[in-house]
């Protein structure tokens, strides 16, 4: 016998149901037009694909003659949200001198706590020295990824007309704004410069695209690039740090040349090689990173623009996933090639510099 208590929560569940199915249902009508009475400005525009990060705004410039992109404006959005983070969640709690973790923080703590025992783990004594680095490089590009997610990414922006080539759209204004209209696609122009022009007339514009004003950071090369190479930077310095300048001769070791020629010029070569892979990282680091998290945000576009509603929404858990699966994968191998760093490849024990 079923009591009232028990069928409740199942006829709650059966009501939110069917309104999310209707939701569903609805959203698919007003996307794909259905009849043509929903106005063209529903209808998705598929995304116009740009490596280079664009000005987050016509006359932003970060420096003369330097622009401030839509990638650096999310970049200072994860920052601020990272602050925000430290002050108003991490430092009241150490204020309380509370001992026992709760809410937010408490899964901040298992992410340290965790990130922490992997220091430990590998760089042993150095780990004091090496989480910082790791721990921040996993919250940077973490928090770089999830904002990434937030639907006015690369959705808001202004109009601007496109390079030759590139697929623009007639645009709808609707009290002061610009829209564009999925349902009339200009034709392709084939002549015209290398760069978009930004459109700044508040008539509608006969053939725009979409600059957005936020952008994923790590869909920006230079972002990856620089990340990758702040990175390794501190593992050679941790290596010095660690070895002192025989740290260097894990590259080059002229005693072992000048003791046993035929193994000498071996251990050379090897140097050489061993060389070529911290030049190789670099690029490895930024290619990997950059590489998984622009196919993603593209793949998303695309598909929202071909598929039904509920298809990229399910997209957006599996981006999530590949976004906290990336920042790790980033620190782990920072932390492996530190830990690999500051390890003699001689017999002796290593000691600590101060």
């Amino acid at each position: 016998m079923t009591t009232h208590a028990e069928s409740a929560p199942a006829r709650r569940i059966g009501f939110w149901r069917w309104v999310w199915l209707a939701l569903m249902i609805l959203g698919g009508l007003i996307a794909f037009n259905v009849g043509g009475f929903w106005g063209g400005i529903w209808k998705p525009v598929p995304p116009t694909v740009a490596l280079p990060a664009e000005a987050a705004w016509p006359g932003w410039q970060l420096l003369p003659g330097i622009p401030f992109t839509n990638t650096m404006f999310s970049v200072l959005i994860s920052s601020l949200i990272l602050f925000a983070i430290t002050f108003f969640v991490v430092q009241p709690f150490f204020r309380k001198g509370s001992l026992i973790p709760t809410g937010f923080y408490h899964l901040i703590e298992l992410i340290v706590e965790f990130f922490w025992n992997a220091a430990e783990g590998l760089a042993g004594k150095w780990a004091k020295s090496v989480f910082p680095l790791t721990m921040t490089i996993f919250m940077y590009v973490l928090m770089v990824n999830l904002v990434k997610l937030v639907p006015f990414h690369e959705t808001i922006g202004y109009m601007a007309q496109p390079a030759a080539g590139v697929q623009g759209y007639q645009t709808v204004v609707w009290n002061g704004i610009q829209l564009l209209d999925g349902s009339h696609p200009a034709p392709v122009a084939q002549t015209g410069g290398a760069e978009s022009v930004p459109w700044t007339s508040s008539a509608p514009c006969p053939n725009c695209i979409l600059v957005p004003t936020f952008r994923g950071a790590a869909t920006d090369l230079n972002f990856t690039a620089s990340l990758a190479l702040i990175t390794m930077v501190l593992v050679q310095v941790f290596g010095v740090r660690a070895l002192g300048l025989g740290y260097f001769t894990k590259f080059i070791n002229l005693k072992t040349i000048i003791g046993t020629p035929i193994f000498g010029f071996m251990d050379f070569i090897v140097g050489i090689l061993e060389l070529i892979s911290e030049f190789a990282k670099i690029i490895s680091f930024s290619l990997r990173l950059f590489g998984v998290i622009f196919a993603g945000t593209l793949l998303l576009a695309i598909l929202g623009s071909l598929t039904v509603v509920f298809v990229p929404g399910m997209l957006v858990g599996l981006e999530l996933f590949v976004g906290i699966i990336q920042a790790y994968v980033f620190s782990a191998l920072a932390l492996t090639f530190i830990s690999q760093a500051v390890t003699s490849h001689h017999a002796e024990e290593p000691t600590e510099a101060h």
